[in-house]
């Protein structure tokens, strides 16, 4: 095994004859820890969350491991050992994943694969409104593009690449240290194989360009803070017409003067009369779609009471249903009082026995004992 190949058991930090749960355990930790959500635009992450998947795509599968374990990387190049193979064994484009992270180390060797466009993340604030019936917007990011006057190539119209005369093409050279040789992208065409000699005027050479470009975006009922939407292709172009990444939209909803939500549940606070909270009757209240709602108020309802209505919240994203409105109730006292209702009140607390507010009289009793009174 030259040095150029990383061992998979070194990559997830797990000894050879560790269980399948200490190496889902080590990978979970090492995918949460360089997943590209969390390191936005760091290439090195995403290589490395790359590799960490890739390795345990093959330790994960015991047949697969069996025979990395006897064959190593040469398991998965082309063929198996010995041309021969694997009977029975079905390892899919496991040779061509590695090779796309590691280099020829794992893929048996060959030019390297033009690199894939890096992804992009866009963050859009939208209403509450906006999340409740969905919505169809527009935005517009200045991105990497393919130059239109080289096609991606990199080389003036007219002209091409050519092979690299230092790697002959490979994208790797070699260098011996020790008892040991190792490979390491080529100085002269950075891993290409291929050298433009006449670079295009407009990109000088990159095959690519930064330009406004304009974005439908669909926005589906019931998303939330930290939903995200995936423009497939929309990222930066890729190196010299390699594939480009894609557009990430990170949605953030802002905050409602009416409405809180938690999920799938709206809830809100509303405001009745202490005579609407003493004798009961019902309330309509204007709901986040429009619709009015009607809530029935039993008498004798208290401050900070919740009433649920159900299927009155938010729709379930990507789903059926909505999900519940929760009204809690505040019992406001006036402040301004004509004459004739200080009168019937005074009327009122002259008629009072105690018995209408039992939780108040329950707890003055209780002060009084722990009083001594």
């Amino acid at each position: 095994m030259s040095t150029t190949e990383t061992d998979l058991y070194e990559l997830l930090g797990v000894s050879r004859d560790a269980d399948g749960a200490t190496i889902k355990s080590a990978y979970r930790k090492l995918a949460m820890k360089h997943h590209p959500d969390r390191n936005p635009g760091c290439t090195e992450s995403e290589g490395k969350f790359k590799a960490v998947s890739a390795a345990y795509e093959v330790l994960k599968d015991p047949q697969k491991r069996a025979a990395y374990d006897r064959y190593g990387h040469a398991a998965f190049q082309q063929g198996g050992p010995g041309g021969g193979g694997h009977p029975g064994a079905d390892f899919g484009d496991i040779g061509d994943i590695f090779e796309t992270i590691f280099g020829s180390a794992f893929g048996g060797g060959g030019r390297a694969r033009p690199r894939r466009g890096a992804d992009l993340r866009y963050d859009m604030q939208i209403e509450l409104e906006d999340a409740f019936n969905g919505k169809s917007t527009e935005i517009e990011i200045e991105v990497s593009q393919n130059c239109e006057t080289c096609h991606g190539t990199g080389a003036t119209p007219g002209t091409r690449a050519r092979t690299c005369n230092l790697c002959h093409g490979q994208g790797q050279v070699r260098a011996k240290q020790g008892f040991f040789v190792v490979e390491r992208p080529c100085p002269n065409c950075h891993g290409s194989g291929e050298v433009i000699t006449s670079p295009c005027r407009d990109c000088r050479g990159e095959g690519r360009i930064d330009k406004a470009q304009a974005l439908a975006v669909e926005i589906p009922p019931g998303v939330d803070t930290g939903t995200r939407i995936r423009l497939s292709g929309k990222g930066e172009a890729g190196p010299r017409g390699a594939p480009p990444g894609d557009l990430y939209i990170f949605l953030h909803v802002k905050p409602h003067a009416i409405f809180e939500r938690e999920g799938t549940t709206l809830a809100t606070r509303v405001p009745i009369s202490f005579t609407q909270a003493a004798l009961g009757g019902s309330i309509t209240i204007p709901n986040i779609d429009g619709e009015e709602v009607t809530v029935e108020i039993p008498a004798g309802i208290q401050s900070g009471k919740q009433l649920r209505q159900r299927g009155a919240g938010m729709p379930v994203l990507q789903g059926r249903g909505r999900g519940d409105l929760v009204i809690e109730i505040a019992v406001e006292t006036p402040t301004r009082l004509s004459k004739e209702q200080r009168a019937l009140l005074e009327q009122f607390r002259e008629l009072e026995t105690g018995d209408e507010c039992p939780e108040s009289r329950g707890f003055f009793n209780k002060l009084k004992d722990a009083l001594g009174g």
